[in-house]
């Protein structure tokens, strides 16, 4: 095993005792075993100490020019996955994905000069990538209709699937914390549901309306018949629902009706619906409000993350407060 191998599993030891998520984890690991695969074949490094602020800069022009998929950790997986068979094989890397994998390899770094393992860091005078925010559409009542409407509520995947999307975009959960859920979370008298597993590691509550209370109630006796499963959106068999399963046919229903829509998206539009308020001239929600339900660590993460509304959607939300409009004048 090489130096930088051997800091990595401290560095992720260090991570796991965080409890940060699995997503997480993979995501550190996958990262820093490519960045060392690189240093290996390029520069003949496979110690940290040795690795400077030129090497990761040339490994920032690395992924700009390669292909998606075009380099894996393990070649055996090339033949389980089959990358090449994707319809965005060795197309560029997004500013995004680069931005994810420099601030990740920065982590790493940070980690190892905190535990005086590298004297200087390398990472220390490198600007982090700020890729340019997509705007994710809000989708019209009509399409979260369409949608809604291709699931057949007598099939019990089916009707979960519908579920779970109605409570995705009633509450803003994520989908995990959604696949996670179990019955005894559910307050109805409150009309609330602890969040006991979330990204943070912190609890918290959010909250659902009238018509989600009834189709809870109306889902939870349908599968008490089917399935006597600790999860509240179980599997047929019982077991816990996988989110890629969940994210896969939520993708599906979309393509039918061609709405491109994913749970994430459900998510934004829920913060964008509740900032926004109704078509009836009812105001929408504070940010600070919406930061606690959401589970963002501050105020301010909720802001750039919900700050990119369109033209036309700024116009609606001014439409509600337009001073000459709402005064006496």
């Amino acid at each position: 095993m090489t130096e930088i191998e051997i800091q990595m599993d401290s560095f992720m030891l260090y991570c796991d005792s965080k409890h940060l998520s699995k997503k997480t984890l993979s995501s550190y690991e996958q990262t820093l075993k490519l960045f060392a695969m690189y240093l290996k074949d390029e520069f003949k490094i496979t110690d940290p100490t040795k690795v400077k602020t030129a090497h990761i800069r040339h490994y920032i022009k690395y992924l700009r020019e390669r292909g998606k998929y075009t380099v894996v950790v393990k070649e055996k997986s090339k033949q389980i996955n089959h990358p090449d068979h994707r319809h965005d094989f060795n197309k560029q890397l997004s500013d995004t994905t680069i931005a994810n994998y420099l601030r990740n390899i920065k982590v790493f770094f940070n980690f190892l000069h905190s535990e005086r393992e590298i004297k200087i860091n390398p990472v220390e005078n490198i600007e982090n990538i700020k890729p340019n925010r997509k705007k994710k559409a809000l989708l019209s009542p009509e399409e979260l209709k369409k949608v809604l409407d291709t699931f057949d509520l007598t099939i019990f995947h089916s009707y979960r699937t519908w579920l779970q999307t109605r409570l995705i975009l009633d509450t803003g959960i994520r989908a995990g914390e959604c696949c996670d859920l179990r019955p005894e979370v559910i307050d109805f008298k409150n009309k609330s549901i602890l969040i006991e597993n979330p990204k943070n590691n912190q609890q918290r509550y959010v909250y659902f309306g009238f018509k989600m209370s009834n189709d809870l109630k109306r889902w939870m006796q349908y599968r008490d018949r089917y399935s006597d499963s600790p999860y509240l959106f179980p599997t047929i068999r019982g077991t816990k629902l996988d989110v890629r399963n969940f994210e896969r046919s939520l993708k599906q229903a979309g393509n039918k009706v061609g709405v491109n829509i994913h749970p994430h998206l459900l998510r934004n539009n829920f913060a964008k619906y509740y900032l926004l308020g109704d078509n009836n001239g009812y105001g929408g929600g504070d940010f600070a409000t919406l930061s606690r339900i959401l589970g963002h660590s501050s105020v301010d993460v909720t802001m750039k993350a919900y700050l990119d509304f369109t033209d036309q959607e700024v116009g609606r939300k001014y439409q509600k407060h337009s001073p000459l409009s709402n005064l006496d004048l």
